[in-house]
């Protein structure tokens, strides 16, 4: 059996060419969604929200569906779910529409995406927006920003460039910790942190610590060597 993959446009198809001669067809629903939707539709979760939207977020259209959507056996919402996406996204009409009369006269009645995007494309799309736009994902992502936002900003730097892998805060790990590297000099550590290092510490002599000087302000590293000392 041969496996070819192609890349077109954003989307990856892989098709598996059996002996008989049958093509099966896999289409990236992520793919797809970023080059299909994105140009209408905000695709972050949670999205941002702008004056001139040229259609609702896609989070908010995947749980307006779900919420309005009325299934007795749970089982059959997800299929129910795709089916609708099929049926809507090529033959649009506000009738069909789980949307309140005031989003679709502000938003309109989407075009028909008919020779835009296939069936087999509309249904891998709708697929992975079932599974992404999930409201427990969503609550875990708030639970986890809330988090992040109590941080302090120094420690929210320290944790959006992955510096708490290998540097603990008050203890040594895999290098040292960032007490200890807050009795060196503030123009030695930003140094450090601009063009990385090797041998620098006693005990961690093979470890090599990268450059960031393409990933971190000047801004940053202040903000970051203040939080440092006060640990």
């Amino acid at each position: 059996m041969k496996i070819i993959t192609i890349i077109s446009l954003g989307t990856v198809i892989s098709l598996s060419i059996m002996g008989c001669g049958k093509k099966e067809i896999h289409y990236d629903g992520e793919s797809l969604l970023k080059h299909k939707c994105a140009t209408c539709h905000n695709l972050d979760m949670p999205p941002k929200t702008y004056k001139d939207e040229k259609a609702p977020p896609m989070m908010a259209v995947s749980f307006h569906v779900k919420d309005f959507m009325k299934v007795e056996n749970p089982s059959d919402k997800k299929p129910k779910f795709i089916a609708f996406f099929k049926d809507y996204v090529l033959y649009p009409d506000a009738k069909k529409s789980f949307c309140d009369k005031e989003s679709l006269k502000s938003y309109g009645v989407m075009p028909s995406q008919k020779g835009h995007v296939s069936v087999d494309e509309v249904g891998a799309i709708a697929e992975y927006v079932y599974d992404y736009y999930d409201q427990d994902k969503f609550m875990e992502q708030m639970k986890a920003k809330a988090h992040f936002d109590a941080l302090p900003k120094g420690e929210q730097i320290a944790t959006k460039n992955g510096c708490l892998t290998c540097h603990g805060k008050v203890k040594s790990k895999a290098a040292p910790s960032f007490k200890e590297i807050a009795t060196r000099d503030k123009k030695e550590i930003s140094a450090t942190i601009l063009n990385g290092s090797k041998g620098k510490w006693k005990g961690f002599e093979r470890m090599t610590m990268p450059a960031y000087k393409n990933r971190i302000s000047q801004k940053e590293i202040t903000t970051l060597l203040k939080w440092m000392k006060k640990l």
